[in-house]
């Protein structure tokens, strides 16, 4: 009798007790690594690899098991396209735009100024060109991105004075994310610093710091930031939201049956889902308690978003007329954002602005 037919007509309970068991029961365990670029505190950013772990767990009956390592633990915060691309490591959770200086192109897996919603940025990698452009561009660097986490719509950052036009930005020593965004606000006259998380805090009460723009209020407030600067800026317009990815090592995967395969994709996408609705819960409350305690809630004044977009462009033009990729990658990304901007005009953004005068 075949195994098929056996496991038809004995069940379960009998295929167990004759010592013959489903193939995903006999496969060997696999035991995996992944490096965050974030520290544990931050169980939004870093917990996201938490929640990947344990679905992968979970689905796998055990058998296959990822470890999750804070920045620094394995390898540093901005380390980790270096430890993929030579094997050391299975797979990584980081944000794509801080790997800008090995090529431009990656600032478009994470954000770039006057870039996509949550859900533009969904549909053009799932539907679109845009997983397929960016793994084209990861390729080079032996691995593949599966989104992980959105941030949705960021704030405009911490600072220590009002920015009420765009010379105030002239000279600024402000920490932010680095590529497309970091050159548009050097244009600006801005001191670009691009330093892991955990540092800016003590950089910011030094003064060594004028300004940091992080994600929103529920991380900006566990940081501390309101603390040490006074004034909080909303129309981040360099991040209409942020996606962070999980990097995968081509080779470790090619390794994996094609079950555990599966399992690391469905993990991938039950923690995007899971770490963005919890943006959405967190933000408003951490919003309001901010408020509260006399952070001072201020818009970037049209002026400031006109001189950005201004420099944005400038950047997007001097890449595209250097290096061929990016220009594939930034046309195609805003070809798919004009469609999304149309529809948008007449379903969301009329939704949200009748809700906005209503009293609920």
């Amino acid at each position: 009798m075949d195994r098929r037919s056996l496991i038809k007509r004995a069940g379960i309970a009998g295929v167990l007790a004759a010592g013959v068991a489903p193939a995903v029961h006999a496969q060997a365990a696999v035991r995996w690594r992944i490096a965050t670029s974030f520290p544990k505190s931050l169980e939004t950013l870093h917990g996201c690899a938490v929640k990947f772990s344990e679905t992968v767990k979970a689905l796998s009956g055990g058998k296959f098991e990822v470890s999750v390592h804070a920045a620094g633990e394995l390898v540093p915060a901005f380390g980790i396209v270096d430890a993929l691309a030579d094997d050391s490591l299975e797979m990584g959770e980081t944000a794509s735009y801080y790997y800008t200086g090995k090529h431009p192109a990656f600032a478009f897996g994470c954000a770039v100024p006057f870039g996509f919603t949550a859900q533009q940025m969904q549909a053009w990698k799932r539907h679109g060109n845009g997983r397929k452009l960016m793994d084209e561009l990861y390729d080079k660097y032996n691995f593949f991105g599966l989104s992980a986490l959105s941030t949705g719509t960021q704030m405009g950052g911490w600072y220590r004075k009002e920015m009420k036009t765009p010379a105030d930005f002239k000279g600024l020593k402000m920490r932010l994310g680095g590529g497309v965004f970091g050159e548009s606000m050097a244009k600006l006259g801005v001191v670009a610093q691009n330093m892991p998380v955990g540092e800016v805090y003590q950089a910011l009460e030094k003064g060594t710091l004028d300004a940091v723009e992080f994600v929103g209020p529920y991380d900006d407030e566990k940081l501390g930031f309101n603390k040490v600067a006074k004034y909080y800026y909303y129309g981040g317009w360099w991040e209409g939201s942020a996606e962070l990815e999980f990097f995968i090592n081509k080779k470790a995967f090619a390794k994996l049956s094609p079950e555990n395969q599966a399992i690391v994709r469905a993990a991938a996408d039950v923690a995007y889902a899971d770490g963005t609705s919890k943006y959405m819960h967190l933000n408003p409350i951490s919003l309001k308690r901010l408020v509260g305690s006399g952070t001072q809630l201020k818009r970037f004044p049209k002026p400031v978003v006109e001189a950005g977009f201004k420099a944005a462009q400038a950047v997007y033009q001097e890449h595209s007329g250097k290096d061929a990729l990016f220009k594939k990658i930034y046309e195609d990304m805003r070809a798919f954002q004009r469609d999304q901007i149309l529809w948008n005009r007449i379903s969301e953004l009329a939704f949200t602005q009748d809700m906005s005068t209503l009293k609920i």
